[in-house]
């Protein structure tokens, strides 16, 4: 007899539950102070409260080895305390990436990189990083992806991104919409602000849609809405959109929708080409802008890792340690001397 539901099904089993794994891996008070202190700091600058800084968003395109990630963190904390008068660091800790077509999904979905996509180990691995970041002293950013991770993570993450495939889905912007962080909506793949500007103006309002809560149980989410999203520009079809008169454009847009200071920049995807080799002189480009008068730039991304470039990931394969499996990204030195640099300049932009 043909079967009628789940044919191409192949296991449905169950998950442990939000609360269950909160309670086997905490968030410690100190953690907490930090996530809470870090998101009001954010949304000071998204909403032009604070115009002295830039974030910088910087980090692994993706992390897929727990360890060298740490590594990367206990580099990064000091250079993020020496440059906090000017900087806002706050480490990227992405665990979902989305593939256009297949490819490995991240840290969450397949944390033994090989193609056991073991879940529950990927998001008990995820949570474990971030307390572990967040217990250092730096702030986490990530992207969204899946509509029930939050309620694993999103305690320990200042900063969140809707990326350039799902800023159109209607479930990531109902999904943004009750976040409790400031949340980037990149413009889409084919380089359009509209999309993303109408997604920033969604997840303002209120939604009610199906998810879980604390316990798993399926139920209507009702969100209050999120004011606290912002542009970030990734370039689109092999254009980039970081230039003065792309920002410009931005800028216009956002206060036609009282978008106070949302407008960010990656220096990566699409405005380097995917060459990690041209992130620097757009990073560099964006501190100038900002330097000579452009209040409206709230900070930038960067994809960075312990080493440059980047190496094809294949089951059972041995990889280098430090070097990214997704996007190619900048080296750690160079990271170090561009922020070092860049709050140096801001600062003798302010006392100029």
């Amino acid at each position: 007899m043909s079967q009628i539901e789940n044919s191409h099904i192949a296991e449905i089993a169950p998950l442990v539950s939000p609360r269950e794994m909160k309670a086997s891996l905490p968030l410690l008070e100190p953690v907490r102070k930090l996530v809470l202190s870090s998101r009001e700091e954010i949304r000071a600058l998204v909403h032009g409260k604070d115009l002295r800084r830039l974030m910088v968003v910087v980090g692994p395109c993706s992390i897929h080895d727990p360890d060298a990630a740490m590594e990367y963190a206990e580099r990064l904390l000091p250079v993020a305390r020496a440059t906090k008068e000017n900087l806002l660091v706050v480490m990227r800790t992405y665990f979902e990436k989305p593939r256009t077509v297949v490819g490995w999904k991240g840290l969450i979905s397949d944390p033994r990189l090989d193609g056991s996509c073991n879940l529950p180990e990927g998001l008990l691995l995820a949570r474990s990083v971030l307390l572990r970041i967040g217990a250092l002293g730096l702030p986490c950013g990530t992207e969204f992806l899946d509509p029930i991770v939050p309620q694993y993570v999103s305690d320990l993450v200042s900063w969140a991104a809707i990326g350039a495939r799902t800023i159109e889905s209607q479930t990531h912007r109902q999904m943004a919409s009750g976040l409790s962080m400031p949340v980037g909506f990149k413009n889409g793949t084919d380089g359009s602000l509209q999309n993303a500007m109408n997604a920033i103006l969604s997840a303002r309002e209120p939604h009610a849609f199906l998810g879980i809560d604390g316990d798993g149980v399926t139920s209507v989410v009702k969100t209050k809405g999120n004011p606290d999203g912002h542009l970030v520009l990734r370039g689109g079809r092999g254009a980039s959109n970081y230039h003065s008169a792309d920002i410009a454009l931005a800028v216009e847009l956002a206060a036609r929708h009282d978008v106070k200071r949302g407008v960010m920049v990656d220096c990566s995807h699409d405005n380097s080409g995917k060459d990690h080799t041209k992130q620097a002189a757009i990073f560099r480009e964006i501190v100038n802008a900002f330097k000579n008068g452009q209040p409206a730039i709230s900070g930038m991304m960067i994809e960075s890792n312990l080493l440059a470039g980047k190496q094809t990931w294949a089951e059972g394969k041995p990889l280098m340690r430090g070097v990214s499996i997704t996007d190619s990204c900048i080296g750690w030195d160079e990271t170090e001397s561009l922020l070092l640099r860049a709050s140096e300049e801001i600062a003798q932009g302010r006392a100029a």
